[in-house]
């Protein structure tokens, strides 16, 4: 089925008293990936449930274009699904479990063989048609559903967590296979996931939402350096949340003061109580910094040609940095982060 543009409007879905997903206005373009994100409970797996049709609306629609299907159950809807726990067919061979979906739909034995070989081929698994999920790894498991989500040539795929299951080396290569396949075939892809790195890599836009409500709609470069509040900006990596007073304002700079820190930022807030939000990764060790603060290293990770601190101001508050210098529990160090990286959100 070819479209032009998958729109959720004002979808809302509630269960009992708890609004599990409120008003989300989503317009979706053909071969476009986005990715749901945010932490558990926050309404993302309830979105693709929607659009799957596997959970009814509460309130809104969702529409193909100008085909109103939020009524229709999903196998009128012909969406492809890939769930975090594979869904395999224990008792069918890779090829069967492919092939599963062609058959209840009728289609014909030469032209069902031709679809299943491609998609196949497309996961590299063509030389383990004849095996069963038990004999194969979870990547390769994943590979199959992945598979048989695709071989429908659907409008539009859905993935669920899909790498969630699989070790740290499984994740990075089956991330790098999704996105290859995205860009191959020009899937129309939704994503749900709560790994920042994972969505940043894959999609072209990010939703992100908290307690059901969406936080921001951006490209990955938007929402990474761009988050609209203290929220999106914790959940994007900004350890660094400390509760602060503006005490002045030019234009876009901003300054502020409080834990034991006076700092000048970038934000909208004019003046009473603000977040500041730094990333660990752009404080920088060593003497005449901007915004420099004194700390003391409580704890020290090592992550190769770097490592992680955990340190305190002298007033206690706890700053998280990185910095490829060698620092030990004990010592102390100066500290600095440039005013266009520190940001001020209303609290």
């Amino acid at each position: 089925m070819t479209f032009g543009q998958l729109r959720l409007d004002g979808v809302s879905r509630s269960f009992g008293t708890a609004n599990a997903l409120r008003g989300l206005d989503l317009a979706i373009a053909r071969g476009e990936f986005v990715a749901l994100l945010g932490p558990s409970g926050c309404g993302k797996s309830t979105a693709l449930n929607c659009l799957a049709g596997l959970l009814p609306l509460t309130a809104g629609s969702i529409w193909l274009d100008d085909t109103r299907i939020d009524g229709q159950p999903p196998e009128q809807r012909g969406f492809g699904m890939v769930f975090q726990n594979y869904a395999l067919f224990p008792h069918m061979s890779v090829r069967a479990n492919v092939g599963f979906g062609l058959k209840m739909r009728k289609v014909g034995r030469a032209e069902a063989r031709r679809r299943v070989d491609e998609a196949l081929r497309l996961v590299q698994l063509t030389e383990h048609a004849a095996k069963f999920p038990a004999q194969l790894s979870g990547g390769q498991q994943q590979r199959v559903a992945i598979a048989r989500a695709v071989v429908l040539e659907p409008p539009v795929v859905l993935m669920d967590e899909p790498l969630s299951n699989l070790d740290a080396k499984l994740r990075l290569e089956m991330r790098m296979e999704i996105r290859r396949l995205h860009q191959t075939l020009g899937l129309t892809t939704v994503y749900v996931t709560h790994d920042q790195e994972e969505a940043l890599s894959l999609a072209d836009r990010l939703v992100v939402l908290r307690e059901g409500a969406v936080q921001q709609i951006g490209t990955p470069e938007e929402v990474y350096a761009q988050p609209v509040n203290s929220y999106v900006a914790s959940f994007m990596g900004y350890r660094n949340l400390l509760d602060v007073t503006v005490t002045g304002t030019a234009g876009s700079t901003v300054t502020v003061s409080g834990e034991g820190v006076r700092l000048t930022g970038r934000g909208s807030q004019t003046e009473g109580p603000a977040k500041v939000a730094i990333r660990p990764e752009d404080f920088v060790v060593g003497d005449g910094m901007e915004n420099a603060l004194d700390v003391t290293v409580e704890i020290v990770e090592y992550h190769g040609r770097e490592l992680s601190i955990s340190a305190r101001l002298a007033t206690g508050v706890p700053v998280y940095f990185r910095t490829d210098k060698r620092l030990a529990p004990g010592d102390t160090a100066k500290i600095g982060v440039p005013a266009e990286r520190v940001l001020v959100f209303a609290p």
